[in-house]
């Protein structure tokens, strides 16, 4: 693979660095892409990625009925939830689990205008490195440059639909002591952490699939420059 650096000068290696990077025979000739469309083509999947995902997981069951991204108790306290299901006591944990699904799937349609903002002002380096990157890469590059701002506007989203279920409160005195011991890692001990921290892991998850369906089905996609991007002429 190609991987020198590259910049506008150097549309052809760009060009082949796309072909490569997705081993796709398709009868286009990447090489007769500009490096402006090349970037335009990249920039639109993943906005269309972006917020394909947020509609996914910003609705009811998003994240509830979702078994890839459905948040759970963690550590030992799943565990401690199932034992006192067999004990008759599922109904306050399910209570708990729903809500903080819930918590997520409000908290996610936030997300939107800062994951289209960080498209936009994505750079050629930014580029170089989903396309030459695994198959983690776009997840990588919305973690690094969303994380951070979307826990704290995702946070008292969250502590405000978990406030509501009384065994909140009750989840971060365990998991606090659970902690102390190893049982639980010490960023899951409180819940509305917890559940701000699996609805971004989520959304990045959600993110990078929709965004791998995009570019292996462009024409279904709609777009013209995505078709010409990613060469759907089979």
């Amino acid at each position: 693979m190609d991987r020198r650096q590259f910049n506008t000068a150097t549309v052809g290696s760009l060009s082949a660095l796309l072909l490569s990077t997705y081993q796709h025979a398709y009868a286009l000739s990447l090489s007769d892409l500009t490096e402006g469309e090349a970037s335009q083509g990249l920039k639109l999947a993943l906005e269309k990625g972006a917020t394909m995902a947020v509609s996914l997981l910003g609705k009811p069951d998003g994240f509830m009925g979702n078994d890839k991204v459905r948040i759970p108790l963690p550590g030992y306290l799943e565990d401690a939830a199932k034992l006192m299901k067999t004990f008759g006591q599922s109904k306050p944990i399910d209570e708990l689990v729903t809500a903080m699904n819930r918590a997520a799937e409000a908290a996610v349609p936030l997300a939107k205008e800062l994951l289209v903002k960080a498209v936009k002002g994505m750079n050629v380096t930014d580029a170089k490195n989903i396309l030459s990157g695994g198959g983690d890469s776009v997840t990588k590059f919305f973690a690094d440059k969303t994380r951070e701002p979307l826990g704290v506007t995702f946070l008292p989203i969250v502590t405000q639909a978990t406030e509501k279920v009384g065994l909140a409160a009750k989840y971060n005195a365990i998991a606090g002591k659970a902690a102390g011991i190893g049982l639980v890692r010490k960023e899951d001990a409180n819940i509305q952490q917890y559940v701000t921290g699996k609805s971004l892991d989520g959304l990045y998850l959600i993110i990078g699939e929709e965004e791998k369906k995009i570019r292996q089905d462009p024409v279904g996609a709609g777009s013209s420059i995505l078709t010409k991007v990613f060469g759907a002429l089979k």
